[in-house]
C-alpha cells in the first residue's frame, strides 16, 4: 500500500510540475495570439499567390501598424512643427466630448510610456490606523492644490486579477515610499500577492 501511495504521489507531483510549465505558456500564447489577430483585423492583408488564391501571414498587419506609428512619430518629431501640433490640440480641447476622450487616453498612454511616467513610485498607504491595515499603490499626483486639497497625494491602487483600480486621496503622512521596483509591485498587486519576487538568498528549493 505504501508503494502504491508513493507512486501516486510521484505521478501527482509530475502532473503539478507539468501544469506549472504548460498553463502559463498556454495562456500567454493565447493572449498574444488574440492580440495579434485583433490588430491584424484592423488592416486585413491577404497576399495573392496564384489565381484567386491568397495566403494570410499572421503578424503582417501588426508589423504595418508598428511601422506606421514609428513613421508618424518621426514625422511629428522632425518635420511637422510643434506649433502646428499644439494648435491642433487647442482646437480639440474646445470640443467637449472629443476633449474628454482624447486627453483621457493621452494622459493614460503618457502615464506608461511618456516622459512623465506615473506608475513608477510604489507606496504603502495606512488605511486604518486603529487596525494597522495597509494597501499598496502608486502615487500619480503629488500636487492637488488645483482641487484646494493640501497635504494629500493621489494614490492609484490596482485591483487584483483585473485591469482596473481605485484612486484614493490620502494624507501625505499616511504614505510610505516602498524600496522596490514598480514592475515587481505591479505584478504583485495584479496577481493578488501570488507573484512576489523572492531574493536569491531566500529562495526555498523543493525537497525531493
Amino acid at each position: 500500500m505504501e508503494i502504491k501511495n508513493t507512486f501516486l504521489k510521484r505521478i501527482l507531483s509530475y502532473f503539478i510540475r507539468g501544469l506549472v510549465l504548460v498553463a502559463p505558456l498556454y495562456v500567454t500564447v493565447i493572449i498574444i495570439g488574440s492580440a495579434v489577430e485583433f490588430l491584424d483585423n484592423i488592416i486585413p492583408i491577404n497576399i495573392p499567390i496564384s489565381g484567386n488564391q491568397t495566403v494570410y501571414l499572421p503578424g503582417l498587419g501588426v508589423l504595418i501598424i508598428l511601422t506606421s506609428i514609428i513613421l508618424l512619430g518621426f514625422v511629428f518629431s522632425t518635420i511637422i512643427p510643434q506649433s502646428f501640433f499644439k494648435f491642433t490640440e487647442s482646437i480639440m480641447r474646445r470640443i467637449p466630448l472629443v476633449s474628454l476622450i482624447y486627453y483621457s487616453i493621452k494622459d493614460l498612454v503618457m502615464a506608461f510610456v511618456g516622459d512623465k511616467k506615473k506608475f513608477n513610485q510604489p507606496v504603502l498607504v495606512t488605511m486604518y490606523k486603529e487596525t494597522g491595515i495597509k494597501k499598496i499603490g502608486f502615487i500619480t499626483q503629488t500636487d492637488l492644490s488645483h482641487l484646494h486639497i493640501h497635504d494629500h497625494v493621489a494614490v492609484y491602487m490596482p485591483l487584483s486579477y483585473a485591469l482596473s483600480g481605485e484612486l484614493f486621496i490620502v494624507p501625505t503622512e499616511n504614505v510610505s515610499i516602498l524600496d522596490a521596483k514598480s514592475t515587481d509591485v505591479m505584478k504583485m498587486l495584479v496577481s493578488g500577492g501570488v507573484s512576489l519576487k523572492v531574493p536569491p538568498h531566500e529562495e526555498v528549493t523543493e525537497e525531493e
